[in-house]
């Protein structure tokens, strides 16, 4: 195969299930080119713009893959069209840096073979304007096929790798500026193949899953330190989920919620929940692979109303090809928009939240072109469920002093900025974009920016480190 979800897609099931409404949201739906790129498998993300940017795995002028551009309005340009060996090959996901410039990764290509797709892959970064670098070429014993990166508290990437290392994926530090450090190699007992980035904890540690290996041989949920030092806090057994999937999201009572594409009791996967020791896991929700979708392979999203979101692969009230979903903290999972596998796309969904309150996303197949490998070219779609703006601290935690940005819309004019009620001097950038350091006394809580139209919140504590 040649990427980790076209085996995927092979193996979702046909399911024959009756069709049922979703509660109305509003839906826009725009069709990604072989042009723009095709076949999109990793969560947009907002630029310093108040743009959004996604990156293809396929398409572009030599098929290996773009980066694109999205206005809020639907608007797609291309940035950027990979070239295998000379910059890396099929890109997947992008991380805002503290310079405002956007990083990530492709699973092949670069300057080293590991396999028969010509490339271990790559790390790079690239400015708005569309000048990109490679930071890193991976050679197989730092790792190969990278995932995703995330950005630490430190203004340093955190990465993983598919494979590489002793076989079963590792785990990676880069500077901004090309500085690599292997953190971890899994060695199948404490995991194989992890997968879906990295986040960082309030207590400064990362966390994170692998999709196989580990003690049951289903999958693992881990924690590592800046250091390296990696602990295995959950080991799954098929009956509470396999294959654990996309990102995990921590709130504010510490607990750390997340999905698996399979297992559970009809083998279409679970939403879950673990303490961050891994004392207490529970399993909130089994999906059916029915009308509630099946298969969710983006993770969740936490939403500014306390509530998750997230998307699934098969099943849904449409034509089984996915379903986007909102679920509580509780586990009461409600449908918000099926995909029908047409013109709205499907499979393999991704989904973030803008600083406007709009959920944006991508479908990987399906949309009106066609793209290798199947069934078109895939989407990218707008969700509305009527929620309102925010702001974001990039990142989500900092020490004193630290150079912060702050995301959202409107901000020309502001007259505040508060970390948990303290006071910080502020530069307004642009209308999406504030630069701040963390003021002396702060404390972690909500940071606060006053606009001429009202007061902005950030919908997690800024942790204060």
């Amino acid at each position: 195969m040649d990427s980790v979800r076209e085996w995927k897609t092979l193996a979702l099931f046909v399911l024959c299930v009756a069709v049922v409404a979703a509660p109305a949201q509003t839906m826009n739906t725009f069709w990604l080119t072989p042009n723009t790129g095709g076949n999109p498998s990793n969560p947009l993300v907002q630029g310093v713009d108040g743009n959004l940017y996604g990156t293809a795995f396929y398409a572009g002028s030599g098929g290996d893959g773009t980066v694109f551009r999205r206005t809020p309005d639907g608007t797609l340009s291309l940035v950027h069209y990979f070239h295998g060996t000379t910059d890396g090959a099929n890109p997947l996901g992008l991380v805002l840096g503290l310079n405002g410039n956007l990083y990530g990764t492709t699973e092949f290509g670069g300057a080293n073979s590991c396999n028969t797709s010509g490339g271990c892959g790559t790390v790079f970064g690239f400015t708005s304007a569309g000048t990109l670098s490679t930071l890193h070429s991976f050679d197989g014993a730092d790792g190969s096929a990278p995932l995703g990166m995330t950005l630490g508290s430190d203004g340093n990437f955190y990465g993983i790798t598919l494979g590489g290392g002793s076989g079963y994926g590792t785990i990676f530090k880069i500077t901004p500026q090309g500085t690599f450090t292997l953190l971890h190699a899994f060695d199948g007992t404490d995991g194989a193949s992890p997968f879906g980035a990295l986040v960082q904890g309030v207590n400064g540690d990362f966390y994170g899953t692998t999709e196989m290996g580990g003690l049951n041989g289903f999958g693992t949920v881990f924690v590592i330190t800046h250091g390296g030092t990696l602990t295995t806090i959950h080991n799954f057994n098929e009956t509470d989920g396999s294959t654990p999937e996309g990102a995990l999201v921590q709130v504010a009572n510490g607990n750390l919620y997340g999905t698996t594409f399979a297992g559970g009791p009809s083998g279409a996967g679970t939403i879950f929940v673990i303490s961050p020791g891994g004392r207490t896991f529970q399993t909130l929700y089994n999906f059916t692979g029915g009308v509630d979708g099946g298969n969710p392979n983006t993770g969740l999203v936490l939403g500014n109303n306390g509530n998750f979101y997230g998307g699934t692969s098969a099943g849904g009230g449409g034509s089984n090809t996915g379903e986007l979903f909102e679920v509580t903290p509780s586990g009461v999972v409600t449908g918000l928009a099926a995909l029908n596998g047409t013109e709205s796309g499907g499979r393999f969904p991704t989904l973030m939240q803008a600083t406007t309150g709009t959920f944006f996303g991508t479908t990987y197949e399906f949309g009106g072109y066609s793209c290798k490998p199947l069934g078109g070219c895939g989407t990218t779609f707008s969700l509305s469920t009527g929620l309102g703006a925010f702001v974001t601290a990039v990142p989500p935690s900092r020490g004193i002093g630290a150079r912060v940005i702050i995301l959202g819309q409107g901000l020309t004019g502001t007259t505040s900025v508060t970390f948990n009620g303290v006071t910080a001097a502020f530069t307004v950038t642009s209308d999406t974009e504030i630069t701040t350091s963390v003021p002396t006394g702060a404390k972690t809580g909500s940071v606060q920016v006053t606009t001429p139209t009202g007061t902005l919140s950030t919908k997690v504590a800024f942790v204060v480190n």
